[in-house]
């Protein structure tokens, strides 16, 4: 199924939001509060959303559930934004299956992270990239480059490799080189999402595609408004809107994990009942809630408080 906001410069969308994935007090997927996240960040602006990836808890969720999170949230949203599917494993069958799931599902995207723990050479991940590629038959690729949590890095001469594969468009991009994007970009044509909220603004100076979120579960609107400001050349508004949002950013982003306050953020904002995660991810404390509170009211994303 094509995007309803592809296009050449920004094929998948400009904001989306590594979504998280609710569960019920008991543990259980609760499709009807995934359904209510999808929609208010769609509202708050975001025209993308990824299920199923980081944030989205994805090693505790089975394919199953993962099929069932994704259609209900294409049924929520799909005609809106652009919903990229989190399949990306570290076993290419089990990549494979969740790739043919979501394109029989009708998913704009697959996001591929690279295959983590295995640590496997530049052979093993191009050819599992291409295998779970080929799985999705005509849907579009955003590959997650995030050596800090796959303990390897895609290197130059893979990405050389997919240069002209037809459906490897895009990479959310979280290794922290600019210089290295800038020449990535360059010479394969390669687009590339920011996956690191405090270099969201680089990136865009850069010449990014946009962004892939945690922070706008509560920001999508004021991210939105930075997209256009670099768009427009402005970079005085888009710094100070950096800078009013840098609060919540720390907040959300240097105490604990994304997802746990990510959730803790919806909670605060009203759009989750309560903020359930799936072990090994403890919820959030009454402790860390405060902190992303305070981050949140700093940045002005928060005013009941």
């Amino acid at each position: 199924m094509t995007s309803p906001l592809a296009s050449e410069a920004a094929p998948f969308g400009r904001v989306l939001t590594a979504m998280v994935t609710p569960f019920t007090r008991e543990g259980e997927l609760d499709l009807d509060a995934a359904q209510r996240v999808a929609t208010y960040l769609v509202d708050q602006g975001n025209d993308g959303l990824v299920t199923s990836g980081t944030t989205g808890e994805s090693p505790t969720t089975t394919v199953e559930e993962d099929g069932r999170l994704l259609a209900a949230v294409l049924e929520a949203v799909g005609d809106r934004a652009t919903v990229i599917a989190g399949v990306g494993t570290n076993n290419t069958r089990h990549s494979v299956e969740l790739a043919e799931q979501a394109k029989k599902a009708g998913a704009h995207g697959l996001l591929i992270v690279t295959p983590y723990y295995s640590k496997p050479p530049q052979s093993g991940i191009l050819a599992h990239i291409e295998e779970v590629a080929r799985a999705g038959d005509d849907t579009p690729v955003m590959l997650y480059d995030i050596p800090g949590r796959t303990a390897v890095t895609i290197a130059d001469e893979t990405y050389d490799a997919l240069a002209d594969h037809p459906l490897v468009i895009a990479m959310k991009d979280a290794v922290g080189d600019l210089n290295r994007g800038a020449w990535l970009m360059r010479e394969t044509g390669i687009k590339i999402y920011s996956g690191d909220d405090p270099a969201n603004l680089p990136w865009l100076a850069m010449g990014a595609s946009g962004i892939v979120s945690v922070v706008s579960h509560a920001a999508a609107g004021a991210y939105v408004d930075m997209v256009a400001a670099v768009d427009a050349g402005d970079l005085p508004t888009a710094r100070s809107i950096n800078d009013r949002l840098l609060p919540a950013v720390k907040a959300m982003m240097t105490h604990t994990q994304g997802a746990i306050t990510s959730k803790a953020a919806l909670q605060l904002l009203g759009v989750l009942e309560h903020r359930t995660m799936r072990a090994p991810l403890p919820e959030a404390t009454d402790e860390e809630v405060a902190i992303v509170r305070d981050g949140l009211v700093a940045a002005g994303l928060l005013n009941n408080y």
